[in-house]
């Protein structure tokens, strides 16, 4: 098997190549231990999976082996990765979680297929993902089939507890479209948006882990094609597409697509005194804006890294810009893209005219993540040496104000910022740049790359 399955996020892999019967297994049997060791008088672990193809196998062998350690399994069948977390705040008739396994391959090609977990509610990752794979690695122990378990149904709860907390909103003068990307979103969104009596069209909507439409990613623009369209028959207020387990989101206008950094903004001012952490990647612009209301925090990339820094901090909101959005004000802090639209309508209903808004920001010139390919065995080690090499730098660097190593290397110029980092979950290494024109970034891009490769 290869050690490489075990993220610093999550678990994710092959089906069958990495992610085969005795391997899945053994995972669920060696965290089941886990839970049972950190949490006192455990008895549940809840599991839920997505649309791919192969969910429910791996379901079935997730069981057999939690099974086999003496927890039993509440089954939620086919819903989104934030159903599945909300799993972990409510009682099933009596029953409550100790733990939650998410299986999802969320945004990667329908081969892969992974696991994201929790326990005692919060994320499950970095050291101990990478311990219990050195366990799973050094054991011998076969596990029977066992699937035993207890069906729970978290969509009907979800779907309630929406409904009732945005049960306020006014909205039936303006129209919405949706694009589910045949992901999970389409388990529960109709549900809501009808109990909701919101006017909407709702674009491949059943759930099909083939995804014959386009790839579910909507931080890649390609993918955004067929939402655009129908945006541009000025019919509709706003879009929002998900990706494949629908914990990330992209909202769109007929005019712009406000990523998760500028959101943040937006959320945020209607946040009494919020506190708001941001990863790495953010935008300049909103950690300055926030801070002349509130609080902004820069902090790694990783939606585990960020829900770990909201309950330190307490944070009211924490975001990245590809879509990852964490309100832990009214709600649970975990990233949650079907929420955030009710929050993003709600702004709507309150008044509030997100084009105009946005064209009041300062505009700043900023390339999308370009990712550059290396190896899992270079990738840090290339930043290592570019924190040594930015310590003497070629007499044409351009002045350097800041270095953050908070996650990778963020380095500040006097009318910008540029960020190498590597990834946690790629053999890639991350890249962004910002200035206050095109011509500017693009001079800072090529002298951080330089370094690299010189």
């Amino acid at each position: 098997m290869s050690k490489n399955i075990f993220r610093e996020y999550d678990i994710r892999g092959i089906y069958q190549k990495e992610l085969n019967e005795l391997i899945v297994k053994k995972i669920a049997y060696y965290f089941a231990q886990k839970v049972k060791k950190e949490v006192p008088n455990a008895k549940y672990i809840s599991v839920g999976y997505d649309a791919r193809t192969h969910s429910e196998q791996l379901c079935e062998w997730l069981i057999s082996g939690i099974n086999k350690a003496g927890l039993e399994v509440l089954t939620m069948g086919l819903v989104a990765t934030p159903v599945n977390y909300f799993s972990n705040f409510v009682d099933f008739d009596g029953k409550k979680t100790s733990a939650s396994i998410m299986i999802t391959g969320s945004h990667n090609p329908p081969e892969y297929n992974g696991f994201k977990i929790t326990i005692d509610k919060q994320p499950f990752f970095g050291e101990d993902i990478y311990a219990l794979g050195d366990t799973v690695i050094q054991s011998d122990i076969l596990i029977e089939d066992d699937i035993k378990s207890l069906d729970i149904n978290t969509k009907e709860q979800y779907i309630s507890y929406m409904i009732k907390k945005f049960s306020h909103l006014k909205l039936q003068d303006k129209k919405f479209i949706f694009d589910c990307g045949n992901g999970a979103a389409g388990s529960v969104l109709r549900e809501i948006l009808d109990g909701l009596k919101l006017n909407h069209k709702i674009i491949f909507e059943t759930p099909d882990g083939t995804f014959p439409n386009h790839h579910p990613d909507p931080s890649d623009v390609h993918n955004l094609i067929d939402i655009k369209k129908e945006l541009n028959t000025d019919e509709y207020a706003l879009g929002f597409a998900y990706d494949g387990d629908a914990d990330r989101i992209a909202v769109l206008s007929p005019k712009y697509n406000f990523k998760g950094d500028v959101l943040a903004i937006f959320f945020s001012q209607f946040i009494e005194n919020p506190t708001v952490i941001g990863e790495v990647k953010c935008s300049q612009i909103m950690y300055d804006i926030i801070n002349t209301y509130g609080k902004a925090i820069m902090y790694k990339t990783g939606h585990s890294n960020l829900k770990v820094k909201i309950k330190e901090t307490n944070a009211s909101f924490a975001a990245e810009v590809s879509g990852h959005l964490f309100f832990n004000d009214r709600y649970f802090g975990y990233d949650d893209a079907i929420y955030a639209t009710l929050r993003a309508l709600e702004l709507l209903h309150n008044g509030f005219e997100y084009d105009k808004e946005y064209e009041k920001l300062p505009q700043l010139y900023s390339t999308d993540e370009i990712n550059i390919d290396t190896t899992e065995e270079l990738k840090f080690k290339i930043i290592d040496d570019l924190k040594v090499k930015l310590q003497n730098p070629p007499k044409d660097f351009p002045l350097i104000k800041d270095i953050i190593t908070v996650d990778g290397v963020r380095v500040v110029f006097e009318n910008g910022w540029g960020l190498i980092r590597a990834s946690n979950t790629t053999p890639k290494l991350v890249t962004r740049f910002e200035a206050n024109n095109e011509q500017t970034a693009l001079l800072y891009q090529k002298k951080l790359l330089e370094l690299i490769y010189n």
